[in-house]
């Protein structure tokens, strides 16, 4: 499975598990946390550094100051082709 496909499978599966219980990402804050450099080019959930606005504005993939939500404590174990997910921005060529 190429890289991207797991990496959105991941964030669809983690979506429907929250949508599952009966909350939403913006309801169930606690339980999400903001991960950086593991969203797909224009699937970030907010600002994405210098250029971008808000959700939906990264250029490219694993942009490194492009976040997403994902379930907290997740984010770290998140492998892309540019290394794992991080809890601060990202620096990247």
């Amino acid at each position: 499975m190429k890289q991207s496909t797991l990496m959105a499978a991941i964030i669809t599966t983690a979506i429907a598990q929250a949508g599952a219980m009966g909350t939403t990402l913006a309801d169930d804050k606690e339980a999400m946390e903001k991960c950086y450099g593991v969203a797909l080019a224009g699937e970030n959930d907010c600002k994405a550094g210098p250029g971008t606005t808000c959700a939906g504005t990264s250029t490219v993939d694993y942009q490194g100051n492009a976040w997403t939500l994902v379930p907290e404590g997740s984010c770290t174990s998140i492998e892309t082709p540019h290394g794992n997910g991080s809890l601060e921005p990202i620096e990247r060529p």
